[in-house]
């Protein structure tokens, strides 16, 4: 059984995944898939941006300290990201084909109307 702190933020973590994808949505972005896992790991977002495809890591904070949502994603979790798409890749042959796209939106503050978005596009690359 999940204790209560991880459930408020595997909750808090999905609502900022909803607003994350709305936010793109009104910009034109077309959500493919949500929370891909593997055993690599989990990528949040799969979109499709004109004729890319953006994987998109989506992270929220409520706070600004230690440099807010933007700076949790450390090269770690850049390299799980990496290897996860890389297995969607292998399922996905039909993705293939496109320009490939890593991006990140931080949701911060209240995770309501209120909520501010900060959208890296192209944030890492994959060597």
């Amino acid at each position: 059984m999940a204790s209560p702190e991880y459930d408020s933020r595997g909750r808090r973590g999905k609502l900022a995944e909803e607003l994350a994808a709305a936010y793109l949505a009104a910009r034109g972005v077309v959500l493919l898939a949500r929370n891909v896992r593997c055993r690599a790991g989990e990528l949040d977002l799969v979109c499709r941006d004109g004729g890319c495809l953006v994987v998109v890591e989506v992270r929220q904070r409520s706070r600004r300290d230690f440099g807010g949502a933007l700076a949790s994603v450390t090269q770690r979790k850049q390299r799980r990201i990496i290897r996860a798409t890389r297995f969607m890749l292998l399922t996905r042959p039909e993705w293939r084909q496109r320009a490939l796209r890593f991006d990140v939106i931080g949701v911060q503050g209240a995770l309501d109307r209120e909520a501010e978005f900060a959208w890296v596009k192209d944030a890492f690359r994959a060597t």
